[in-house]
């Protein structure tokens, strides 16, 4: 299974190297080499070990932020109730 995180577009280092923020002040030098499509600063990308690999719209990135977000809250629970 591959797993392939949310991040918006901050800043372009050269035509294939950009800033992506991953949210909670995560910034990464990500590639965006094997990206389809164009991308601009501000939009949300799809990355999965250091390169872009596709564009998504920002409703669907916060959504899948929003569950990453549960997941590690429910994470944090049980390590805390398991002493």
């Amino acid at each position: 299974m591959c797993l392939a995180i949310p991040a918006q577009v901050k800043k372009f280092i050269s035509d294939d190297v950009i800033i992506a923020d991953f949210g909670k002040g995560v910034t990464r030098e990500v590639s965006i080499a094997l990206m389809p499509e164009e991308i601009k600063i501000g939009d949300w990308i799809l990355i999965h070990t250091g390169y872009a690999v596709s564009k998504m719209e920002p409703e669907e990135a916060k959504e899948t932020l929003a569950m990453w977000e549960e997941i590690w809250k429910l994470q944090e629970e049980e390590k805390t109730s398991t002493g």
